[in-house]
């Protein structure tokens, strides 16, 4: 993967505090949304192996668990569409990687609870 593709899919860590409410309609919203997002063991194995790496090729995180390519792709595809990761296009591959902030907010979420 090229540098330019590297920042694309796994920019910095944003370490600006997140100042949105954890009550609220809007709040509550957002955790259900997050919450189903990580609610199968596949894809919180998923976001515990991407938070130990800076980048992962599809492959690697196929490799690290007992499914078929076509099951992580979809358990991936979920994460990504609740903007938990992000993937980008690497030639053939994807590479994937966490996305910190929104990890933050979950957390934030949660601990709101």
């Amino acid at each position: 993967m090229n540098d330019q593709a590297a920042l694309r899919c796994c920019p910095a860590p944003n370490e600006a505090p997140d100042l949105q409410p954890v009550e609220g309609g809007q709040a509550d919203a957002e955790l259900a949304a997050l919450a189903k997002a990580i609610a199968h063991p596949a894809r919180v194995q998923i976001v515990r192996i991407l938070v130990r790496k800076t980048s992962c090729v599809c492959g690697d995180i196929v490799d690290e668990m007992p499914l078929a390519q076509s099951t992580v792709s979809q358990h991936l595809k979920t994460l990504k569409e609740a903007g938990l990761i992000r993937g980008e296009i690497d030639g053939p591959r994807v590479c994937y990687c966490i996305e910190p902030r929104a990890l933050r907010r979950l957390k934030a979420l949660v601990g709101g609870l």
